[in-house]
């Protein structure tokens, strides 16, 4: 806003310049006779020329005072017609009258000639010289701020350079002490400062420096935040650009970036270039329909040639990072362009456990608080998710006016990064009784199945889109599911539909297990097409994972018969009425307990896994949860 107000002061001042100007030079460029001798001589009365010259023949006029350069004359005169009295009377003369000096002499008339003052000529200079000046400033000004502005003209003739930011010496204020939970990645980039340190511990032995490094892993795992680390650590000249900032609607621009980039690489090796989701650019080529030769292949190519190409790049380390390594082209990912894939994944227990020590440096964290049952109760949280957990806990203690972080706080922060934010309790005894025992009805077949997660807590409180939650934790980390499990998943599921038939009947069941039918079928059709756990036997039957391409998709066919897509669908929906029945059957089975269960959470909103199990087991046997995980 700020550079806007300069700019519409600067386009309303030149034009009053210019015309200011122009009124200077009218004003000032004809000399004038100074002001204080033709003042202070002006006739209030005028004369015309023709009666001048009667005056002149007659021998009335006296004598003749000349002003600017003979153009002006104050006459003094006997009037006849006021007593012969003697009058000063002004008289504008011709142009061109040479014969009036002339005339003057023959009449014996005194006269007196007083030249033009050199004030007019003075000024006239100094309009030449200041106001020019004033404009060529204003202009140079008004480009200078347009070309700092995103946008402005002085930026046409810089689209081709890169805009990758440039430090001598990054000071992230980030090092690897800084980063927690993904030590395998760690110690894979602290090779590469390393190299960068002291490379002739790598090369005594024929060793060469890595060329490039792609750290692959899903969102808020860390990719940028090592890169920050490597920066902080290497003490080398550090590039840091985005993969979108290559591409632009010109045509040419992003290969030229590019090499600008490796240029000033070069002229300050070693040094790191670290490129962000590169995946922007580093797409796979000839994916489009008819193989199009768009900008971002060009900026490809340019980008491959570069790293591994005619001419060599020693002493430039490239690292990079995407979440998205299988829609990368091939060529970029071979040998001698990125050597070494890094795998940023999401940590395990002991990893969100460091994770979460570091993050609670700078909070107050009450003494019982334990971040070993917090990391416990996370799986599967990266550490992005983990240090939103502890921001949205102490955001929670500020609004409760409280001088630190607690359990109860880490809970409601747990909920809602998983859930949303909670919403308005229910005050429908109908409909809160529904949702009660669909909730109940998801607890009970969890804590009977044998191989299901134990349930954590069950609530009525509304968070996100759900009227009501039943929460899960596993007590272990599980790097492998076995079918048992799968099944008591899809068990558990059915729970909550389940105890709607039963208790309320066919007719009541609502849309509320709409989202748990959905992940039924996601879980039993990845059972029969992909791990081969159904009676058409260990076969994978499932098509290409991830994301297709355009021009893939077109020439793509189903790797099946439609018998076998009907055999398919034959098992998903077996496995998934296997689940159903065997929900319904432990409804039915402990209806006592879960009307009991009801009337609790009904009252209470929220009941805890603990409770709930020690409530189960006054009227059942409660299976051990020991799990059963596959030796590889």
């Amino acid at each position: 806003m700020k550079n806007f107000s300069w700019r519409i002061v600067l386009l309303w001042t030149l034009p009053l310049l210019v015309v200011g100007f122009f009124l200077w030079q009218g004003t000032f460029s004809t000399p004038t006779a100074s002001s204080s001798s033709l003042s202070g001589n002006t006739a209030s009365t005028r004369m015309t020329y023709g009666r001048f010259l009667d005056y002149l023949n007659s021998g009335r006029v006296s004598s003749v005072e000349l002003y600017e350069n003979g153009r002006t004359a104050i006459v003094q005169a006997i009037d006849p017609e006021l007593d012969n009295r003697i009058q000063k009377l002004r008289v504008d003369l011709p142009a061109n009258s040479p014969e009036l000096i002339t005339k003057l002499r023959d009449a014996d008339v005194n006269f007196d000639y007083h030249p033009a003052s050199n004030d007019g000529a003075v000024w006239g200079l100094l309009g030449n010289l200041i106001f020019p000046v004033i404009l060529i400033g204003a202009l140079f000004f008004l480009f200078r701020r347009s070309n700092n502005m995103p946008g402005g003209p002085g930026q046409a003739m810089s689209f081709g350079k890169s805009k990758a930011k440039f430090q001598m010496e990054a000071k992230t204020g980030i090092m690897f002490d800084d980063v927690a939970g993904i030590d395998e990645a760690k110690e894979e980039l602290q090779e590469v400062v390393t190299f960068l340190k002291q490379p002739e511990r790598f090369t005594a032995v024929g060793a060469k420096i890595p060329k490039g490094v792609l750290l692959v892993g899903p969102p808020g795992t860390g990719k940028t935040l090592l890169a920050k680390a490597i920066a902080g650590e290497a003490g080398v000249p550090f590039f840091s650009i985005s993969g979108s900032e290559f591409v632009e609607m010109f045509v040419g621009v992003g290969a030229s970036r590019v090499r600008d980039l490796f240029k000033k690489a070069k002229e300050n090796a070693p040094c790191l270039i670290f490129i962000d989701e590169i995946d922007a650019v580093g797409r796979q080529r000839g994916a489009g329909i008819g193989g199009g030769n768009d900008e971002r292949e060009q900026t490809l190519n340019q980008l491959l040639t570069e790293m591994d190409g005619f001419e060599g790049n020693t002493g430039i380390i490239i690292i990079a990072a995407t979440n998205r390594a299988d829609v990368l082209d091939s060529a970029l990912m071979r040998p001698g362009r990125f050597d070494r894939q890094v795998m940023v994944d999401n940590p395990d227990i002991k990893g969100r456990l460091e994770i979460l020590e570091v993050h609670a440096r700078d909070k107050k964290i009450a003494p019982e608080v334990s971040l070993d049952a917090i990391a416990r109760r996370t799986p599967g949280f990266s550490g992005a998710d983990l240090a939103n957990l502890l921001n949205e806990a102490a955001i929670l203690t500020a609004r409760r006016r409280k001088e630190a972080v607690t359990m109860l706080e880490i809970d409601d922060a747990v909920d809602r990064v998983v859930a949303g934010m909670e919403g308005t309790p229910l005050t429908d005894g109908k409909s809160k009784r529904l949702i009660a025992y669909h909730e109940i009805g998801h607890a009970i077949v969890g804590t009977l199945v044998k191989d299901h997660d134990p349930v954590q807590k069950v609530t009525l409180i509304p968070r996100g889109q759900a009227q009501g939650l039943t929460w899960f934790t596993p007590n272990e980390e599980q790097g492998l599911i076995s079918r048992s499990q799968l099944m008591a998943r899809i068990a558990g599921a059915m729970g909550g539909r389940a105890a709607e038939e039963e208790i309320f009947g066919n007719d009541e069941v609502t849309t509320g297990a709409g989202g748990d039918l959905q992940q039924v079928t996601e879980m039993a059709r990845q059972m029969v097409t992909i791990y081969g756990m159904s009676d058409l036997g260990p076969i994978a039957l499932g098509g290409q994972g991830g994301e297709v391409f355009l021009g893939a998709g077109l020439t793509s066919r189903a790797e099946y018969s439609e018998e076998v897509a009907s055999r398919i669908d034959d098992q998903v929906r077996q496995i998934a009425e296997h689940g159903h029945q065997l929900a319904c059957k432990i409804i039915r089975e402990n209806r006592e307990v879960i009307d009991r269960l009801v009337d609790l959470l009904i009252e209470k909103e929220t009941i805890d896994g603990e409770e709930l199990k020690q409530i189960v087991s006054e009227y059942t046997e409660v299976p051990d949860k020991e799990r059963f995980v596959p030796q590889v």
